[in-house]
């Protein structure tokens, strides 16, 4: 099993900045690709980004293209989602998931096998 722990999220004003951190402990997670979804209330859970086990492959959402950067490091089973230039229609809770298949860069949610609990982003006007 692999657990994943989301830290970072809050209330931020409109073109404000937020990092979101996904800690994975249990069994070896260093050579499973990672991905960030969000789900806003009333929405389905949309992908956000996604990288592969060794960070040289990443990709991102259409809406966040740009604004967002995701990046790992294995050696403190961390991955990172920078979001810059964050805007109400971010708001969302974020969730941090892992794929075994790690030869893959997936944008569907049901190729991953592990989540987090998620963590709250509140971006205000």
């Amino acid at each position: 099993q692999v657990q994943l722990v989301e830290s970072g999220g809050g209330l931020v004003q409109a073109g404000g900045s937020l990092r979101l951190s996904c800690v994975a402990s249990g069994r070896t997670s260093t050579y499973f690709a990672m991905g960030w979804f969000r789900q806003a209330p009333g929405k389905e859970r949309e992908f956000v980004a996604a990288i592969n086990w060794d960070g040289g492959r990443t990709a991102l959402g259409g809406s966040v293209k740009g604004r967002f950067t995701i990046s790992r490091d294995n050696a403190k089973n961390t991955v990172i989602l920078q979001m810059n230039s964050l805007k109400p229609e971010d708001t969302a809770v974020y969730y941090c998931a892992a794929d075994r298949y790690n030869g893959r860069l997936s944008n569907n949610q049901n190729n991953y096998d592990y989540w987090g609990q998620g963590t709250q982003v509140t971006v205000s006007s």
